[in-house]
Order: structure tokens, then sequence, then C-alpha cells
């Protein structure tokens, strides 16, 4: 079986995360994120090279849950693809602009403290579409319903 590959991207958030409602009502954030790029030098030294600042997207709990956690300066790692579309510029011309849909969204472990819950979850449906959280009193009363 072949590997399931993707796009991916890594930086920095660069504003803060805005959670807006899609027409049809689902969640969705927005935020530019910077990445900043280096080369080696052939001493070993490394120079750093301007910072680029794209567009990133997510839509519904990923969106809930992103706009939650993450704050300007952040630093994360995501998967997701990028979505080319036509905009009109303030002097009316036309272009294409790009942004980043990011599916899966963290924080990057290699610049982040922090804790991880492993507290369970009940997962219903397909696709794992509602998500319910529990809490440890939750936990305890269905092993208890249980037992």
């Amino acid at each position: 079986m072949a590997f399931k590959t993707t796009y991916s991207m890594s930086g920095f958030v660069a504003t803060d995360p805005t959670l807006t409602r899609t027409e049809e009502g689902s969640a969705r954030v927005y935020f530019r994120a910077g990445q900043e790029h280096y080369i080696r030098n052939l001493d070993g030294s490394f120079t750093q090279e301007p910072t680029t600042f794209d567009d990133v997207v997510l839509f519904r709990k990923t969106a809930e849950k992103a706009a939650a956690q993450f704050k300007k300066g952040d630093r994360f790692i995501a998967e997701g693809y990028r979505h080319q579309y036509p905009s009109t510029t303030p002097d009316g011309e036309r272009v294409q602009r790009e942004e980043f849909i990011a599916r899966r969204i963290g924080h990057d472990l290699a610049y982040t403290t922090y804790t991880v819950d492993r507290t369970p979850r009940i997962q219903q449906g397909p696709s794992n579409q509602i998500e319910t959280e529990l809490r440890p009193a939750d936990v305890a009363q269905l092993v208890g319903m249980v037992a």
C-alpha cells in the first residue's frame, strides 16, 4: 500500500486568528502565517532570508479548536492543501490568490511547551464528525454504569 502524502506547512501565527461563520453556519478561522527562511553558508553558519507570509484557513471543528488554542506568535505544523482563487485588488485588477487550507494543525513540539490530555472521548458517526469530550467525572460515571 502506498503512503498517503499531502501538503504540509510549518511556521508562526503572524496575526490573531479570527473565528467567523460560513454562509452554511460552519466555523471558519483565518490567520496570516509567517515562515522564516535560512540559507547555510559554506562555513556552516546561517544567513536569514526574508520572511514570507501566507493566508491559512481552517473549517468546522478544527477551526473551533484552533480559535481556542492558537494565539499570535505560536509556532505550528499543519497538514492540508493549497487553494487558488481569483480575486480583485483595490485598484480593480484581477489576480490569482492562494491560501493554505489546513485540515489538521498542532503546536510545533520544537518550540512549544505543553501538556497532553489523554482523557477518552466518545466518537459518533462517520469520520468523527461528532465528538464529545468527557471530563474525568463523566468517565467515572460511565465506568460505574458498566460495572
